[in-house]
């Protein structure tokens, strides 16, 4: 699975210029077999640090989206989807330290920062989060 996540992450980033929600959705929904309707992949495009704000982390963002989708495809109620989403967003700050990409950004930010500084923590984030909803 690492290999794939690896693959997919590079691929996402450095071929197709995708940000870190819409890699965290495309990543989930391929390990989970959900395929998503044009427009959830719309709305994730200014979801990288809130259109790079550096506000929540896009990693973060795309999770909560996708459990938003499978969970509710697995007929879950909003309310059961609201708590998992708490629980994700406690889980993710005990693995990661923060939910903001100011937090979690390696190196931080600076005016000539290269692209995709986040590809290792991006495959570390997917692997976290493919695991937290296989448990659930």
């Amino acid at each position: 699975m690492n290999a794939f996540i690896e693959k997919k992450v590079h691929e996402l980033y450095w071929d197709c210029d995708v940000n870190c929600a819409r890699t965290m959705l495309i990543c989930l929904g391929e390990l989970f077999g959900v395929t998503y309707e044009p427009q959830t992949l719309n709305a994730a495009v200014g979801l990288h640090g809130a259109g790079g704000y550096r506000a929540q982390c896009g990693l973060v963002e795309g999770s909560l989206m996708f459990a938003g989708v499978y969970l509710n495809g697995l007929g879950w109620e909003e309310e059961r989807i609201i708590s998992a989403c708490y629980r994700f967003a406690e889980a993710f700050t005990g693995e990661f330290g923060s939910l903001t990409c100011f937090d979690l950004r390696p190196g931080g930010f600076s005016l000539d920062d290269p692209p995709h500084r986040c590809e290792a923590l991006t495959c570390r984030a997917v692997e976290f989060t493919y695991e937290f909803m296989k448990a659930l």
